[in-house]
């Protein structure tokens, strides 16, 4: 992992999580001395036009935005600059770099003083001279590496959150710039919830976001209601054998209510469901991820030795968590045993694990689940 003064400016992480994270920007010059990109914008182009991508595409042209979204066609970026009217401006931007690019991954390990629980992705974009998506705020915190090329980045902690009506991006309507600079290859800027800010691609660049999910109190309480839906048991059916007639009877009576109220009472959770809800929910795959299992699968017995001899490593869009020996792999949970959970946490922490020599027959089969769905594979 990279030093952390160099990366936070000479700060600790522990004087950053206090200072700055969640509070205020951070300018950082040669975060990354020797950085220049992981992809050229022909590269990011090329996976834009994935199948099993996520990317936009911004155009800006006469002070007016447009947005398309993948799956796109080569053809889709050989026609910009072409159009009639002067020349677009525009910004091709493509999410989860990281689930296809294992150098991308890997940059993304030096930000592991942010629990994973809070990592998205890793986004690129690229834009020739003037591009950008215009002024606008972020509701999750996120780093700004810069890769090549210089880009204009503009900030303000403005309060003022008013959108321009009917455009296709959430664009500000008034955004007044407090602070600008022009950042370089291996520059960073750290920006958290709710800064407003433009970037302006001052020739042609890219440029690396790391952002971190902030999800609201209303989804988690949703998507926890969706989770227990599965979970619980409520006994009995309702009956009203002491019927009474009713003066009028399309009103909800009170022994109804009653006895309603009774049985929806013996919903309950703990802790421990709200950290197994959470380990699920934070480790899902987003909708257009899917995961190829291998063609030609090694057997239960060399799976096991490869293991035992060499480890095993994530596959890059794989996300793996864990609390108190539970184990949660891409949306399911698993309870292990205490000899497997440290090895298990290991893996989940670093991505990979170095051999596994002592491992359990039952962690040989857990693990060998995980690879059939193409989860894992041997290193």
């Amino acid at each position: 992992m990279k030093n952390n003064l160099s990366l936070l400016g000479g700060l600790t992480v522990n004087e950053f999580l206090r200072d700055y994270w969640q509070k205020k920007p951070l300018l950082i010059r040669q975060a990354f001395p020797v950085f220049g990109g992981l992809l050229d914008p022909q590269q990011l182009i090329e996976l834009a036009c994935t199948e099993d991508v996520q990317a936009r595409l911004v155009t800006q042209q006469r002070g007016r935005f447009d947005l398309q979204q993948a799956p796109f066609e080569p053809q889709d970026f050989n026609r910009l600059g072409k159009t009639k009217g002067g020349k677009a401006q525009w910004t091709v931007l493509v999410q989860g770099v990281n689930h296809h690019l294992p150098e991308a991954a890997a940059l993304l390990k030096h930000f592991s003083f942010i629990p994973h629980t809070r990592l998205d992705d890793l986004m690129v974009s690229y834009a020739p001279k003037g591009g950008g998506v215009g002024p606008h705020f972020d509701s999750y915190d996120v780093f700004l590496l810069q890769g090549s090329g210089h880009r204009r980045w503009q900030i303000s902690a403005q309060a003022d959150r008013s959108l321009i009506v009917g455009a296709p991006l959430r664009i500000l309507r008034d955004f007044r710039v407090e602070q600008e600079w022009v950042l370089e290859a291996g520059d960073m800027l750290y920006l958290p919830p709710h800064y407003a800010h433009n970037g302006i691609a001052e020739d042609d660049c890219m440029t690396y976001s790391i952002g971190f999910r902030t999800p609201a109190y209303q989804e988690l309480a949703e998507q926890f209601l969706v989770y227990l839906q599965d979970r619980i048991t409520v006994d009995g059916m309702y009956a009203d054998p002491d019927l009474k007639t009713q003066k009028h009877p399309s009103e909800i009576s009170a022994a109804m209510l009653q006895q309603t109220e009774k049985a929806i009472k013996q919903v309950r959770w703990d802790k421990e469901d709200i950290a197994n809800f959470l380990g699920c929910y934070l480790s899902e795959p987003k909708p257009h991820i899917f995961f190829d299992a291998p063609e030609r699968p090694l057997g239960l017995a060399k799976f096991g030795l490869a293991v035992q001899k060499r480890g095993v490593q994530l596959d890059l869009k794989s996300q793996m968590l864990c609390h108190a020996g539970w184990i949660f792999m891409n949306g399911e949970e698993h309870r292990v045993n205490e000899r497997d959970y440290p090895l298990l946490r290991t893996l989940a922490d670093e991505r990979e694990s170095p051999a596994l020599p002592d491992c359990t027959t039952e962690l040989i089969e857990l693990l060998y689940q995980w690879y059939l769905d193409g989860y894992i594979s041997p290193v």
